[in-house]
């Protein structure tokens, strides 16, 4: 195993809610509880799930997403100047809408005493217990920026998208500096946005239905990220998750990395996470457009969407044909995605989840011992 993130046996972040913990959210929505009494159910799911990710053999653990109702609107609603707004759709993945729910700015943008701060406090001593190292995950900046609508940005301060872009990076250069005082050494950025950039589907309901000029985006969204990981720490990792969609086991974009990899690999990322579980995703040729010897891939060969479990051989083949366009010691396994990036989850069991990690540690023990 890699002694430092990203691990060779690795993982996204969200774990599919326990049944108390779904329970107590539902008795707090309906008044029945109240903020504290949901918390202390929250810190003892937490507390289990942290020590089932360490049994199963990751040398990480999250806290599984298990504040949260959504992977991005959470954070994002914790922003300065950002607010969830009701909205007449939802997101459209294939054979299936999500709650109607879309940011809205309307304020100057910043970053402050965020509350996914103390969702920090409270997992790293647990995984430090644990003798695993503690993984923040958080939205990139470049998914609040594909997201908002011509209608949602009602901030005076701003006239145009472009006007937002300073203080969007200085509120992620914050949010970084701020984990970064509370201890924590490994930061994930979880980002829709590059998928997007593969589909040209998306790209046109971005143009048609969002007013987003699509040209020069890969540019656009590959200087915001430098600017914003300018100047970090050396002994803090940030890495990147390029998500198509995870929503009931549904997905939304199609389309190989070959449109966005020249980009994205320039970025100064320290690890992609790249949903490679079907078809969809294309070859892994774009994988040589990776700088030499400074960054990782982990591959999402098992897939968060069902609970069959993959052949070892088929994954073990499948990681070979990717270090055929990539170093070997440059790859990495985990799960294609989160098992539940909303509080939903993915059509699969506990048990089928818990599977699919011990097949990525063991999986990845055999090739990287």
């Amino acid at each position: 195993m890699s002694v430092n993130p990203p691990y060779r046996a690795d993982i996204v972040g969200s774990f599919l809610r326990p049944a108390e913990l779904k329970a107590a959210r539902a008795q707090a929505a309906e008044g029945g509880i109240d903020a504290a009494e949901l918390r202390a159910v929250e810190d003892e799911q937490i507390a289990a799930l942290v020590t089932s990710q360490a049994s199963a053999g990751l040398p990480v653990a999250t806290d599984g997403e298990f504040r949260r109702a959504w992977w991005h609107f959470d954070f994002f609603g914790g922003l300065d100047g950002v607010d969830i707004v009701e909205t007449d759709h939802g997101l459209p993945f294939q054979g299936a809408q999500t709650k109607q729910l879309a940011v809205q700015v309307n304020g100057r943008i910043g970053f402050g005493d965020h509350p996914m701060l103390e969702h920090w406090r409270a997992l790293k001593p647990l995984a430090e217990a644990a003798g695993v190292t503690p993984k923040q995950s958080i939205p990139a900046p470049t998914v609040l920026d594909f997201r908002v609508e011509p209608a949602n940005l009602v901030a005076a301060e701003y006239a145009s998208r472009d006007d937002y872009i300073d203080d969007l990076v200085q509120a992620y250069r914050d949010a970084i500096a701020a984990f970064y005082a509370e201890g924590c050494r490994y930061l994930q950025f979880d980002d829709t946005a590059w998928a997007y950039l593969c589909s040209e589907t998306e790209l046109q309901r971005a143009r048609t239905e969002r007013g987003i000029e699509t040209d020069g985006l890969g540019e656009r969204y590959r200087d915001m990220l430098n600017r914003v990981l300018a100047d970090k720490p050396d002994d803090l990792v940030v890495t990147t998750h390029i998500c198509r969609g995870n929503f009931r086991s549904t997905w939304i974009s199609s389309g190989g990395y070959e449109p966005i990899a020249e980009h994205l690999f320039a970025t100064d990322y320290d690890g992609f996470f790249l949903e490679y579980d079907s078809d969809r995703a294309g070859g892994f040729e774009p994988l040589r457009f990776l700088k030499p010897g400074e960054q990782t891939v982990v591959l999402g060969l098992v897939t968060t969407k069902s609970g069959e479990l993959e052949e070892a051989a088929e994954i073990e083949k499948r990681i070979r044909e990717a270090a055929e366009h990539a170093p070997l010691a440059q790859l990495a396994l985990s799960p294609q995605c989160g098992f539940a990036s909303t509080e939903e989850g993915n059509v699969l069991t506990e048990d089928e989840q818990w599977a699919k990690i011990r097949h990525v540690t063991d999986i990845a023990d055999r090739v990287w011992g």
